[in-house]
């Protein structure tokens, strides 16, 4: 059954929306030609892509090599992240608005951000921070750490960042891999109206970096200097930064991405796919700890403007982002799915006594975001809303299926697959799908790949974690559905996925079951073996201040997820939790929980300076105990 449209692009986006102008000028009908082409001629695309947004001169050659891992991009080409952003720009334009807990919002011109650039390099190149060397930030997400970020990419040296809120063996963990010449961070942040003393923590992660200098934002200024900012050029597969999974389990993966490639990617989907241009105004609520910022940082690779909130998205109250979005006429308003959901719990109402006239679109990542979510947008924000749902995450540091203002909002679907990206659908066997789940794949290279894994010499890491399952494809371990409209359904991560009977579901779906009983605010669903019976199937449930999980509140969520979902997936047990374990950027721990419940010892099911709420973890080793499986 085709779900309904809730929003249709209207001809004013459709004659000026960039996507547009780009197809027409290859004089193709429909993005879904257009889609085909660029996936069908990669060298064609990615080279217009190249020229289009003036990355300067090249060779004849785009891809050398379209091996999976190994793809060979642009060869002799050189590039610079930090030359492009700053190229063409009149000093007085604005490049950042800056807001946060309990601050007026600052305004940044391209001069002002040149300047700061500009003496950051020199304070970097003091310090001997040259090609190659790397740079990492403790710091919270404000115009100084994107100063820093632009003056380590025109070094060519490579950023890595953690947000002050991790705690110091999650930092230790990241940035001991890559030993950094410098750690610039701050001593305290602000979070929740509250003010937080790091200097403990700083002090335990120099400590175990002893090669590292230390320079701390307040205190070692960066000097003045007449020194102009220079860029060095490097080969497109020079490295960027250095972004890191989510932690969990063992040692995060430091996942490497090229100067080259995420500029060329960072282009394409800022530009053709949330449609960037002269006027707008760009927001994703995040942390420097998340793919999310680097993602946002790109924007100055546009003509629009950026905007960056440091603080909890929640204080004083909900209101908080809609309030900053209103003030800065912010036109892009990008969050989580999770955020969405809590303004749908706590009855927000985003266009009530404030002007969202400049708000254009939404943007939702992180997690599935439920239809439920998806008409919430549209019943309480605006009708004339552009929402668009991606899916990527920080393997690539993009989103490969999402957003496309010329296309239809779907109820609870991701618009499209985008450019340049080779997503399908797999069963088991490597056979396509469509109108069916499978595991999300791609069948050729993106040059936002990473490049390889930091300290993974042999390069086991990387085809351990992607070409596995099907040798030189790579598999990104979430369900998807390419539906016949061409539009998609993420239905949660594939190596989470409940098989009950052989029927497969995605955790994203039970949730949109119990989520929709009034008395659940949250929820968290792990499928056990249990060797010689039936896999045990424990829900673990929020519930809203002063609800009981009373008889009638278990059987309404046994028959919410049994009508919703299938009569297999109706969980063996419910059991009430305080709150479901997160990581840092939100997203909820069920492998780590899974591995707990089946006696894995909890150090080394996951890291707890990793989680936003590390107590979060201590019922379920409890129940592990209870349960006789407890390996700690």
């Amino acid at each position: 059954m085709t779900p309904p449209v809730l929003w249709t692009p209207p001809d004013s986006l459709l004659q000026r929306c960039e996507l547009g102008a780009y197809r027409r000028e290859r004089g193709l009908d429909t993005y879904e030609e257009l889609w085909r082409w660029s996936v069908d001629q990669p060298e064609a695309f990615w080279g217009s892509i190249w020229d289009r947004y003036g990355l300067g001169e090249r060779g004849e050659t785009v891809l050398a090599s379209a091996d999976m891992p190994g793809a060979q991009w642009f060869p002799g080409a050189l590039v610079n992240y930090a030359q492009r952003a700053f190229q063409d720009r009149d000093p007085d334009a604005l490049a950042i608005i800056a807001g946060g807990e309990d601050r007026e919002d600052a305004q940044i011109t391209w001069g002002e951000l040149e300047a700061m650039t500009r003496r950051a390099a020199a304070g970097l190149r003091a310090r001997g921070v040259g090609k190659g060397d790397r740079v990492a930030a403790y710091l919270p997400n404000i115009p100084e750490t994107v100063a820093a970020f632009l003056a380590t990419a025109s070094l060519g040296a490579v950023w890595s960042s953690c947000s002050p809120d991790f705690g110091p063996r999650s930092v230790i963990d990241r940035f001991a891999q890559i030993e950094p010449t410098v750690l610039i961070a701050v001593r305290r942040y602000r979070y929740n109206g509250r003010e937080f003393d790091r200097t403990e923590a700083l002090n335990e992660i120099t400590a175990a970096m002893p090669g590292a200098q230390t320079l701390i934002l307040g205190e070692d200024d960066w000097p003045a200097t007449d020194e102009p900012l220079t860029f060095e050029r490097v080969p497109f597969d020079h490295p960027l930064w250095v972004l890191y999974s989510s932690g969990t389990t063992g040692l995060p993966k430091a996942i490497v991405q090229s100067q080259g490639g995420i500029l060329l990617e960072h282009l394409k989907v800022l530009h053709l796919h949330l449609d960037a241009q002269r006027g707008d105004r760009l927001f994703w609520f995040t942390t420097t700890g998340w793919m999310m910022w680097n993602f946002i940082v790109s924007g100055l690779l546009t003509e629009a403007t950026i905007l960056l909130y440091d603080g909890s998205p929640g204080y004083p109250s909900l209101d908080a982002l809609w309030d900053f979005a209103a003030r800065t006429e912010m036109t892009t308003f990008g969050t989580s799915a999770s955020y969405i959901g809590a303004c749908m719990k706590a009855g927000t109402e985003p266009a009530r006594g404030r002007d969202l006239s400049a708000l254009k679109a939404v943007g939702s990542t992180g997690s599935p975001l439920s239809p439920e979510g998806f008409r919430w947008i549209y019943e309480h924000v605006g009708q004339d809303t552009w929402l668009f749902s991606t899916s990527g995450g920080t393997d690539l540091c993009t989103a490969f299926v999402g957003g496309v203002p010329e296309l239809p909002v779907y109820e609870g679907e991701l618009q499209a697959r985008s450019l340049g990206a080779a997503v399908e659908s797999w069963d088991p066997d490597g056979h396509p799908l469509v109108g069916e789940v499978g595991e999300l794949v791609l069948t050729k290279p993106m040059p936002s790949m990473p490049i390889y894994f930091w300290g993974d010499d042999d390069g086991s890491r990387y085809r351990e974690a992607y070409f596995d399952t099907y040798p030189g494809v790579w598999r990104h371990g979430d369900w998807i559905e390419i539906t016949e409209r061409g539009t998609a359904i993420i239905s949660g991560r594939s190596d989470a996925t409940i098989n009950r009977g052989g029927i497969r579901m995605g955790t994203a779906e039970i949730y949109r079951a119990v989520l929709a009983v009034e008395a659940v605010t949250d929820a968290l669903v792990v499928d056990v073996p249990v060797e010689g019976e039936d896999a045990w199937m424990p829900l673990f449930v929020v519930l809203r201040e002063g609800e009981a999980l009373t008889d009638d509140v278990v059987k309404a969520i046994r028959k919410r997820v049994r009508e919703d979902c299938s009569p297999r997936h109706v969980p063996s047990d419910v059991i009430a939790v305080k709150e479901v374990p997160r990581t840092l950027s939100g997203k909820v721990l069920e492998l780590p929980v899974k591995r707990i419940l089946m006696g894995t010892p909890p150090e080394q099911a996951a890291s707890r300076d990793s989680l936003a709420n590390p107590a979060a973890l201590d019922p379920f080793v409890a129940l592990a105990a209870e349960r006789g499986v407890s390996g700690g």
